[in-house]
């Protein structure tokens, strides 16, 4: 079988079940990866058994890495540094892949002269039944940075790309427990090109009670709010990109400190509703620290996550 010169990066907690599927899915591909990296985040299950089981059973190399419980980004940010490999690929330990992914994505990325990152089309399931997604989630192709502003437009566990851009734009923003994936792409779409494979070859499942989107559902547009402060502070964009992320940062303002207001949280809203206006005036630190300790995270000791 061949292989191809790719570092998958799995970060997981507490998805001893869910990350046998999503490895089963790795080592079942038509085109094996070089590595596969599992980064535990604290889990508290067995995983580290799991992992250590397959690695009995596969020539591919497995590297597992536990560390202390602090959120996604930094599980992603430790596999990055371990990848041995020019090209990444990411996988959540609660989706799987169809079996001829790296083979198509992988192929179509390292052809091209134009891209450095790819994304797939996803199948969406939510307790075992499909999903349409909605027009305002299907992925995009080319220059995305307008679409990324919306929402997130790139999933996950559907990026394949060229390890440099990890030098180039640094690496995802552990202060964030939610959304980091949101500010990562936004950063990159500014002056990456997009390859779109349009086809479902990443199977993503919803609808449980430990997934960050589900916890962190309620007030989860603050921390765009806050990559988009930080983008319009610290990031290397242009003067048109200036002004729609300005546009964008405005209305997600208003309607999230309107929100807050309407809902009891006054001193929050009334925070959030100041930087609406002066949003087209010059950002500074002082402005996004304001907003940075809105999403402030949460230590591990305060949260009943186990």
């Amino acid at each position: 079988m061949t292989s191809a010169e790719l570092s998958v990066i799995i970060p997981t907690y507490n998805r001893e079940r869910l990350l046998d599927r999503a490895l089963c899915s790795v080592l079942s591909q038509t085109v094996r990866p070089r590595e596969i990296i599992v980064v535990d985040d604290g889990s508290a299950d067995a995983t580290k058994n799991l992992v250590n089981g397959f690695k009995n059973r596969t020539e591919v190399a497995i590297h597992y890495f536990r560390q202390v419980n602090k959120g996604p980004a930094s599980a992603r940010n430790r596999g990055i540094e371990l990848a041995s490999f020019p090209v990444l690929a990411f996988l959540d330990s609660d989706d799987h892949w169809h079996r001829k992914k790296i083979e198509i994505q992988y192929q179509q990325l390292v052809s091209s002269s134009q891209h450095r990152i790819s994304h797939t089309g996803e199948k969406w399931l939510r307790r075992g039944k499909h999903l349409n997604q909605k027009d305002i989630h299907k992925p995009a192709d080319g220059h995305i940075y307008e679409s990324c502003l919306r929402l997130c437009c790139v999933g996950m566990s559907t990026v394949m790309m060229n390890r440099s851009l990890c030098d180039e734009h640094d690496l995802f923003d552990e202060y964030l427990r939610c959304c980091e994936d949101y500010d990562y792409w936004l950063r990159i779409s500014a002056s990456e090109k997009f390859l779109l494979i349009d086809a479902p070859l990443t199977i993503k499942e919803g609808g449980r009670e430990d997934q960050v989107s589900v916890r962190y559902r309620i007030g989860m547009d603050r921390y765009r709010i806050y990559a988009l402060v930080k983008l319009l502070v610290h990031g290397n964009i242009t003067t048109g990109q200036q002004i729609l992320a300005r546009d964008m940062l405005v209305k997600k303002c208003e309607i999230y400190g309107t929100g807050c207001c309407k809902h009891g949280r006054n001193d929050e809203g009334e925070i959030v509703l100041a930087l609406a206006e002066t949003a087209y005036k010059r950002l500074t630190d002082e402005h996004l620290e304001t907003i940075k300790e809105l999403v402030r995270p949460v230590p591990l000791s305060e949260k009943n996550l186990h």
